[in-house]
Order: structure tokens, then C-alpha cells, then sequence
């Protein structure tokens, strides 16, 4: 062990590891990166954080960085769960239910906590949080928190910053705070602070009344966007002021979050789910635009493609057996509607269904889960893409998450189309059609210097075509070391300056996952690369997107 491994084990209730094997299981994530990192840490409690980073705070005051980096189950596709200093590991130790009010809903949790069991705790109570991510029982609600997730739900009720009332994070610096939202008032006391956190809330505050005018120009006109920091939402127009929507989102980079306070929603299990099949995707669109004006919008649209489909025909004959037409659709939805009146969901459902004899070749209703399971497995079929090992070329996650205004999502499948056969490269699409946001993953082996040079002309172009549209390069997966080099096509160089002095503002010392989302380049990123891709630390749960 180094003198810091020592120096830490020492004075951490937490265990330190520096082995070889355990430096090169966390070396990797879900993304096409890799870095090692040199110390591992499992934090017992929020002073074993605390205690971590005020150390690492007084190496660099000393000009001696190192860096430290947060991490659930390491399911992040950006590269934001890596890092080359100390890992700060979750899991093992911060995993707690801290509190769940029955009346209210409210749940506070540690970070570490695997969100599946969060959701199914909260089910038992009739509750649940409705933006969890596909990667449900296989990521923790730090990591979802951190990256502001969504999924299926997230059309009807919003993505992760909408459901989080308040954290505890600890500083760069080691100090320890609580977000909430603030009066006038209460940020006044805030603002006359004399420790680390009034100069945050000082700096903060004049940054974002500097550039108040650019800061609103600059929101993009999409249903969900996790690119870059959220500024928009932490001085509201009464003067108050919340460091919660800033946090979320961050990806770790502003501080390390030690508690999460959530509100959740009332859990229906009363559901229909249609699946519809269509002959052209611009009919599917037409379908999702009108889904959207019904008096209450479904719970879910998602979306699955005719190539998708045949691929995992090629790959598994019979997974989808008897789920699909004879013909192969060119699209398919997956629309869920969970309205808890009974009469107003027949009535939807009517609605529903009129829609799809309008612009649907064929459809199906379920209204028994076993049968509902029998559809959602065509979304779900995504899996087999991403999961395929049997040949050297792999579905990388590089361009996996954009998102446009919903009215061009037409316009969207359109072009990603163009773009995979301009570059003679398979193609599939998936995701949340709701939102307008899709996943599509090129099949290529990073092992070859011409796949590599692809992979990064593929993601220049699909870039500049979606945010032409709009759109944003993320929609729930954020930027990491993956996108943080293409912010400035969401935001121009003057806002992504104002984020590089956010970063500077919570972290002058650059120490709290530094070369994520501000500040990285192609160039930075590139070397990192791994030579073979591979999800084989998720096959226990099968990967899903």
C-alpha cells in the first residue's frame, strides 16, 4: 500500500484496498473508457467522505492532486464512474433506506442504495419513483441521481430532478451541506457565511446574475436534457435559490453526495399496454404526436425499430416468437397507460385505440400483466444487441442518447438512417419516442485503429445533426468523459465557459472528477480508450438501454 492508502485506512472506519485485480475491476464502467484508479475506498458513513476529501483538499493545497471519483454499480456509458485517483465505492457499506414517510411518500436514502430494491420497497407502500432507469436492478440512486435519469415513465412524470426535495453533499474541501430550496432570506445568511460553503453560495450567486441573459437564451426546447450544468433552475424569479437542480445531474463533478431526500408518486399496478405495429416510422411518429394530446398522457411511448428487430431475429430466433406479425413492422410502440380511475383509463384506452386504427398496421392491448410482459419484451429486446459478444465488433455506446423536440422525431430517425448508411454501418433504434429521445448504437471493434477513427467521425457528425434539430446530445445518460467534448454544440463556448467556472467555483483544486463534462477534449479522451469492449461484469443481470 502507498503512505496515502495507509494514511486513509488509518483514519477511515471504511476499508482501502490498492490490489491489482480490485484497481483493474474498477478501471472499466459501461463506457468505451478506461482508466485505474489508484486507491479504492469503502466509505462506511458520510464522515468516512468527508474525512477522504478533506484530505485529498490538503494535498492540493500542498500542489499534490489527487483525484476522486464517486461510484455506484459502475453502469455509467460516459466514463464519469472511472477515474485515476482514489474511487470512493458506495455499495458496500452506504446502502440504507435512511427514513420513508408512509403519509407523505418522502424517502430518504443513502447513495449506495441499489434502486431496485429502493422501488420495491416503495411498491409495498404503494409508492414509486417513476424516472428509474432501464438499468433498474442492476444501478444504485446516487448514480441515477448524479447523471438526472429517466426512462420509460419519464414522458408522463418527469426525469430524477423532479422527484429530488433535498441532499447532503460534502464539498470539495471536506465541509458538509444541506440543499434545499432558500428564501430571499435564507440566502441572505447564506451569502454572509464565512466558511467554504457562503463563498460557493457567493460566487454562485454573482455568476449567475452576471449571466442571467445568456443563462435563459440558452434552455433548449426538448422534454428532458442532462447536458451540461443545470443553471436555469437554481435562482428562480422570487429571488430564491436551490443548489439541488445544480447537484443533480453533475455527475459527481461539484461535490460528493452522502444522502438523497426524494419525493415519489402513488403506484398504480392497474395498467393497459398497447403494442403497435407499423409500415413506415413517419406513420409510428404521427401516432406518438397525437398519444401526446390526450387528455392524460400515457406512462409510457416507446420505441423499437424494424432493423432492431431483425437483428435480434438473426441473433435469437425465437426470442420474440408470436410477439410480432408474420411481416417484420418497420416500427413498433409500446404505450402503457396507468391512470388510477378506472373509467378515465377505458376512456384513454378508446382514445388509444382509435389512434392506432388510424396510423397502425396492426395492434394488441393486454391488460394481465403476464400478457403486458409478453409485448414489453419486443422493447426489451434491446438486451440481445447490446449484450452480443459472439463476433469482434461490438453496439458502443457513443451516440446513444440524443433527444429533439418531439414534433421532429421524424426528422430524427430520418437522419440517423442517412447518417449509418453513409458509414456503411448496421443500424437500430430504440428508446423513449415520448420524449424524443432515442438510443441507437453502432456495431464496431475499438480494437481497430479504423473503427476507432469512425467511431469518432460518427459521433462529430451525429452531434451537429442533432443539436441542428435542436436537440440535445443528451437526454438522461449526461455528457461524462463520452460528450463533455461536444457541449459546446448544445450551449456555444460562452455558456460551456460559464460551466468550466461553476466547476471552478465548487472546485478550485479540480480534484472531485475532474475531465468530466467541462474542460475535456477528443484529444483528452481519446487515448483512454479501451482495445476490447465488453458489459461481461452486468451479464448476472442482463445489460438493458
Amino acid at each position: 500500500m502507498s503512505k496515502v492508502a495507509h494514511y486513509l485506512q488509518e483514519h477511515l472506519l471504511g476499508e482501502v484496498m490498492t490490489s491489482v485485480d480490485a484497481r483493474r475491476y474498477f478501471s472499466t464502467d459501461a463506457s468505451i473508457f478506461t482508466v485505474a484508479p489508484s486507491i479504492i475506498v469503502y466509505p462506511r458513513n458520510e464522515n468516512d467522505v468527508r474525512k477522504t476529501t478533506r484530505f485529498a483538499w490538503q494535498l492540493a493545497e500542498r500542489g499534490r492532486v489527487i483525484p476522486i471519483t464517486a461510484r455506484g454499480w459502475g453502469t455509467d456509458v460516459t466514463g464519469a464512474a472511472i477515474g485515476s485517483g482514489i474511487m470512493l465505492v458506495f455499495p458496500a457499506h452506504m446502502n440504507r433506506i435512511v427514513e420513508l414517510d408512509q403519509k407523505t411518500g418522502v424517502v430518504v436514502s443513502e447513495p449506495g442504495l441499489n434502486y431496485g430494491r429502493l422501488q420495491q420497497t416503495l411498491q409495498t407502500h404503494e409508492r414509486f419513483l417513476p424516472p428509474f432507469p432501464a438499468s433498474i436492478e442492476f444501478s444504485t440512486i446516487g448514480g441515477a441521481v448524479a447523471n438526472n435519469a429517466a426512462g420509460e415513465k419519464s414522458v408522463k412524470y418527469g426525469v430524477t430532478r423532479d422527484y429530488v426535495k433535498s441532499l447532503r453533499v460534502v464539498l470539495a474541501n471536506g465541509e458538509v451541506i444541506e440543499t434545499g430550496r432558500l428564501t430571499r432570506r435564507e440566502l441572505s445568511k447564506k451569502l454572509g457565511l464565512t466558511t467554504f460553503e457562503g463563498e460557493v453560495y457567493r460566487s454562485l450567486d454573482a455568476l449567475i446574475e452576471e449571466n442571467r441573459d445568456l443563462i435563459n437564451s440558452s434552455v433548449r426546447q426538448t422534454s428532458k436534457n442532462a447536458a451540461g450544468y443545470n443553471l436555469f433552475d437554481v435562482k428562480k424569479h422570487d429571488g430564491s435559490f436551490d443548489l439541488t437542480p445544480l447537484f443533480v445531474g453533475s455527475q459527481g463533478t461539484l461535490g460528493i453526495i452522502s444522502e438523497i431526500t426524494c419525493e415519489t408518486e402513488a403506484h398504480n399496478p392497474e395498467t393497459v399496454v398497447f403494442a403497435a405495429f407499423f409500415d413506415t416510422t413517419a406513420a409510428a411518429c404521427e401516432a406518438v404526436l397525437e398519444l401526446r394530446k390526450l387528455s392524460s398522457l400515457p406512462s409510457a411511448i416507446e420505441f423499437v425499430d424494424g432493423h432492431l428487430l431483425k437483428i435480434v431475429s438473426e441473433l435469437n430466433p425465437n426470442q420474440l416468437k408470436g410477439a410480432l406479425p408474420a411481416q417484420t413492422p418497420a416500427a413498433v410502440l409500446l404505450v402503457e397507460l396507468d391512470d388510477p380511475a378506472d373509467r378515465k383509463r377505458k376512456k384513454l384506452a378508446k382514445q388509444a385505440r382509435k389512434i392506432f386504427e388510424k396510423y397502425a398496421a396492426e395492434f394488441k392491448e393486454e391488460s394481465t400483466p403476464s400478457k403486458q410482459a409478453a409485448l414489453w419484451k419486443i422493447r426489451h429486446a434491446s438486451a440481445t444487441l447490446l449484450s452480443y459478444s459472439d463476433r469482434q465488433d461490438k453496439a458502443l455506446p457513443i451516440i446513444e442518447d440524443g433527444v429533439v423536440p418531439v414534433e421532429k422525431l421524424d426528422e430524427f430517425i430520418g437522419g440517423v438512417y442517412r447518417l449509418f448508411d453513409a458509414a456503411q454501418l448496421d443500424v437500430a433504434i430504440w428508446g423513449h419516442a415520448g420524449d424524443g429521445n432515442l438510443h441507437v448504437q453502432p456495431f464496431l471493434d475499438i480494437s481497430q485503429l479504423g473503427d476507432r477513427q469512425k467511431a469518432f467521425r460518427l459521433m462529430e457528425e451525429y452531434y451537429t445533426f442533432v443539436t441542428g434539430l435542436g436537440g440535445s446530445t443528451t437526454g438522461q445518460h449526461n455528457d461524462g468523459r463520452l460528450r463533455g467534448p461536444y457541449l459546446e454544440k448544445v450551449y456555444g463556448p460562452q455558456l460551456c465557459e460559464v460551466f468550466e467556472k461553476v466547476k471552478h467555483v465548487f472546485d478550485p483544486h479540480d480534484i472531485i472528477n475532474p475531465g468530466v463534462k467541462v474542460g475535456i477534449t477528443t484529444d483528452d479522451v481519446k487515448p483512454l480508450l479501451r482495445s476490447n469492449y465488453t458489459l461481461d461484469h452486468l451479464y448476472q443481470h442482463m445489460p438493458r438501454n
